[in-house]
């Protein structure tokens, strides 16, 4: 598996991204879902995809930066038939890594209460559930997690 950090235009990440999106409507049975501002080229500091070997892509995860060194994970996904092939531990690792060596101490992100495999996920991946920041604090819905980079 390859790491590459792309642009946010780049046509494989615009791929993954509405996949996830689509995928996320299904969940929560509305399109729009997300509270606060959508990630968007203007506040996405880094965006990474995860590429078979083969070259397909398989997942993304991005980094918004919310100022005095903490990041915001945005938009990690990967391709439901391929999870569990460490595509999201991957991407992962690499937004820590450049987070890390940009100075940032800290990484959060928000997902939502019915997606209980990202929830395992981030969990196992040293992230602990923080009280809700920024657009999510007091969305119910919404579950807010931190790492210590």
């Amino acid at each position: 598996m390859k790491i590459e950090q792309v642009a946010w235009d780049d046509p494989d990440a615009a791929v993954l991204r509405a996949q996830q999106r689509s995928e996320i409507a299904e969940i929560y049975g509305t399109p729009d879902s997300e509270p606060g501002a959508p990630p968007s080229a203007a506040d996405i500091t880094a965006f990474f995809v995860a590429y078979e070997d083969d070259g397909i892509p398989v997942g993304c995860g991005g980094l918004r930066d919310l100022g005095d060194g903490i990041g915001e994970v945005k938009r990690m996904y990967v391709l439901p038939d391929r999870r569990g092939s460490g595509a999201a531990a991957a991407v992962l690792r690499a937004l820590e890594d450049w987070a890390r060596a940009r100075g940032w101490t800290r990484l959060r992100l928000e997902t939502g209460d019915r997606q209980h495999a990202a929830v395992r996920f981030y969990t196992r991946s040293g992230y602990t559930r923080i009280p809700n920041f920024g657009a999510y604090a007091g969305v119910a819905a919404s579950w807010c997690f931190e790492r210590a980079l």
